[in-house]
């Protein structure tokens, strides 16, 4: 985009100056299409509140981190996706879930794996069904409770890192993801796919059988459903979650000791109710990919 500076006017001009006057950072009778003094001052503000480098402009970066901070709470459809939904409405959404007893992780402002699973939380709670998608009935549901989470403080959750954030630890590990049945093998692919997406240079591979030929470096991943049988691999349930990446640490320190390194991870072997078994699929993909990752990174600590 061109950027946006003193002595501009027009349709983009006022599109900046109604998002700064959403925010708070400029008067609403000064949204009229000229960049004047006033706007600049504004623009100045929200630069720095926003931490980005001092100035008047507005460049590609601030407008999308001006874009962020405009968005309220139901304003669009919030969803598990990849790169994740990130705004002050999910920051909002993280509130009050947190707030009503529903943690989420961190409150950072990303729709991530965490907050997906503290939506489908509170949507069972409140009899809504339970798909993980921030939409108009479960907008109306929080509404209704907003005197039990307005001012009030988040429950502690779990701490994470985040994949999309970790994607260096991608690079220096050397995973291979399989599963022997249609469930797993899905998710299998769906993470080698999202960790690709995320840091093309990721050394990870999904593959269909145990007859893979592994690199001595590789980590084999065997994602198994609860009948399935694993010998004396170190094995990890999947839930509860908020604990994952810490049970994945001390299993990925047994697994070295063998040759090839490898642990199972054992999902719940059923789908959430309302939301499929793709949408399911990509949940244990992302929440496990992003466990991974926690795990791997504390081991280089």
């Amino acid at each position: 985009m061109e950027t946006i500076k003193q002595q501009d006017s027009g349709a983009a001009v006022e599109d900046v100056q109604h998002r700064l006057s959403l925010i708070g950072l400029l008067d609403e009778a000064r949204v009229d299409g000229a960049f004047g003094p006033e706007t600049a001052a504004a623009v100045k503000a929200f630069r720095a509140q926003a931490e980005l480098p001092e100035g008047e402009e507005v460049d590609e970066k601030t407008w999308a981190a001006l874009v962020d901070a405009s968005y309220s709470l139901g304003d669009r459809t919030l969803y598990l996706r990849m790169p994740y939904f990130h705004g002050h409405d999910v920051l909002q959404l993280q509130q009050a879930l947190s707030a009503l007893g529903f943690a989420c992780g961190p409150v950072d402002g990303m729709f991530g794996a965490f907050t997906e699973l503290a939506l489908r939380k509170f949507q069972t709670n409140m009899g809504l069904p339970t798909d993980g998608i921030a939409g108009a009935y479960t907008y109306s549901a929080i509404r209704n409770l907003h005197h039990s989470w307005e001012g009030k403080e988040a429950v502690r959750g779990s701490s994470h890192l985040g994949f999309a954030r970790a994607a260096g630890v991608l690079e220096r590990h050397a995973l291979c993801l399989f599963g022997t049945q249609e469930f797993t093998r899905s998710v299998a692919s769906r993470m080698s796919n999202l960790a690709l997406a995320t840091n093309p240079a990721s050394k990870i591979m999904s593959a269909d059988s145990l007859l893979v030929a592994p690199d001595e470096q590789m980590l084999l991943v065997h994602i198994v459903l609860p009948e399935e049988q694993t010998g004396t691999t170190p094995r990890v349930v999947f839930e509860p979650e908020d604990a994952l990446p810490t049970r994945l640490e001390s299993a990925l320190r047994a697994a070295r000791l063998s040759n090839p390194s490898r642990v199972a991870v054992e999902l719940p072997g059923s789908t959430w109710e309302d939301a499929g078994v793709g949408r399911s699929a990509q949940h244990f993909a992302i929440t496990l990919l992003d466990a991974l990752c926690t795990a791997l990174a504390k081991q280089e600590q």
